[in-house]
């Protein structure tokens, strides 16, 4: 048997997609919302010695005006200006003429130059107090003994947000250093309870309701009883077996429960410091023309940053009297910068067609609201407008619209939905709004429950099934039709 090898030459005719640098980043900035955005670009700007935010026209007409009016008036004088630009760019970013490749430096602020990052920090809000500072401003103020003062501060430093101790003591004195008896912790415990607000370093809900009724004046007994014996039973409105165990009135024992409500506080740690959720800041903005009854559809500020390439480092990449390192650093630099304007370029222009899309598609939201939805899926709008449907994922995550009834998430605009008996499309949003007509106009006495919903919405040409309307009714945060009843 002979063997050899042997070498050919051959072609090939391969169609491969591949995800270049460029397109990572484009479909990056194409996620990011605008407070994200805005950071990025800010970040860019201070790295990438190529990248500016454009000035307004008239700025840039008097710039231009202002250069060659010195140049006419004094060429040396402009020369050396230029030249002292030069200079600066350089030393700030430590560039050579050799061959050592260049690297960008730490930027130093010179003392009459106003630094942002520093004006920044100056205008943010300080930072809001947590629980534990709060507690340990009070335990210090106390007059204690060494291991009691220890004791208490391992405890406060355990408790969860909410201000419960959900940790045995046991645990907390094999951790604590130099070591406590649980014996300790657990009269720091009570301590700790006293201070405020009330109801913190409590094990459970029912120690800690029990240690604000405490607080309370007047004679709280029907609450304490309740508390203590039949929140599971309040929970789930069993009024009536809490009447039979208990022996009071169910007017009674109403009127606890709403004592309840207005007094008492589920997670007290919860009212130190600042939980308020943060403001929403809109990517598109859907206002009504002034002209008619159209509409306006444009994108919030953030989204369009107008950005170009510096001109000297255009120019400094084209003159061959720098050196080669000086020209390769500024090209790089260039490349960069061309990457970000094209991938901003491109958010906006994908960003403001989807919402137009939206718009013309949901154009009855807007007359009537959440009932005038239609259904609209993400693949049929993509398809529609060429392009892949992770690409409309992208678009519109974390994004917001602001409309004249209210701001929304750009996802809210795509729900699905079902037909009605006519052969009308009508999206779930809808379904469920109709769900929570039906319970808000229902008999407290006698609550529907989800069979009989079901029933009512197949009455209006809806037909869906009991454990579909359960699962809307949970979405919407509507109990049981026990739970709902009225006594």
């Amino acid at each position: 048997m002979s063997q050899f090898l042997s070498q050919t030459l051959s072609h090939q005719m391969r169609l491969e997609q591949r995800l270049t640098p460029q397109l990572i980043q484009s479909m990056a900035i194409l996620q990011k919302p605008v407070a994200d955005l805005e950071a990025h670009v800010n970040e860019a700007l201070e790295t990438n010695a190529a990248l500016e935010v454009a000035e307004p026209e008239e700025q840039e007409a008097d710039k231009r005006e202002g250069q060659e009016r010195n140049g006419r008036e004094n060429p040396a004088q402009a020369d050396e200006a230029s030249f002292d630009r030069f200079d600066r760019f350089s030393r700030t970013y430590d560039l050579d003429g050799d061959n050592r490749a260049p690297h960008l430096a730490r930027r130093v602020v010179d003392a009459g130059e106003h630094d942002a990052k520093m004006g920044a920090l100056a205008n943010t809000a300080g930072r809001e107090i947590s629980l534990q500072e709060h507690l340990q401003a009070q335990w210090v103020l106390l007059d204690l003994d060494d291991e009691m003062r220890r004791a208490g501060e391992a405890v406060i430093d355990h408790l969860d947000p909410d201000g419960y101790l959900r940790i045995r003591p046991e645990d907390i004195a094999e951790v604590t250093r130099p070591p406590c008896g649980v014996d300790v912790l657990l009269r720091a415990m009570l301590e700790v309870q006293r201070l405020e607000p009330v109801g913190v370093g409590a094990r459970d809900i029912v120690e800690c309701l029990l240690l604000q009724l405490e607080a309370l004046p007047g004679d709280n007994e029907v609450e304490r009883v309740l508390i203590e014996s039949h929140l599971h039973d309040i929970a789930r409105n069993r009024l009536p077996a809490v009447s039979k165990a208990t022996g009071f009135a169910i007017g009674e024992i109403n009127e606890a429960i709403n004592v309840m409500r207005s007094s008492l506080c589920l997670h007290p740690g919860y009212l130190v410091g600042d939980h308020s959720v943060p403001a929403i800041r809109p990517d598109v903005l859907v206002e009504y023309a002034e002209t008619g009854g159209g509409l306006t559809i444009r994108l919030a500020r953030g989204n369009m940053p107008k950005l170009q390439i510096r001109e000297d480092v255009m120019a400094m990449a084209k003159s061959k009297a720098n050196g080669k390192s000086m020209r390769e650093f500024a090209r790089k630099q260039i490349e960069s910068a061309t990457a970000l304007i094209d991938a901003v370029s491109f958010r906006q222009s994908r960003l403001l067609e989807v919402a137009r899309a939206i718009v013309e598609k949901q154009r009855d939201f807007f007359d009537i609201g959440p009932d005038g939805l239609k259904v609209l899926r993400m693949s049929d709008l993509a398809e529609e407008l060429s392009c892949d449907p992770s690409t409309i994922s992208r678009t519109v995550a974390d994004k917001y619209m602001q409309t004249p009834r209210g701001i929304y998430p750009l996802r809210y605009f795509f729900t699905g939905g079902t037909q009605t008996d006519d052969g009308r499309s009508v999206g779930w949003d809808r379904v469920k709004a109709q769900v929570r007509e039906l319970v808000d106009d229902e008999d407290r006495k006698s609550p529907l429950n989800d069979d009989q919903i079901a029933a009512a919405l197949k009455d209006h040409g809806i037909e869906i099934s009991r454990r579909t309307v359960a699962k809307y009714r949970q979405q919407l945060g509507i109990p049981t039709a026990r739970q709902r009843r009225e006594y």
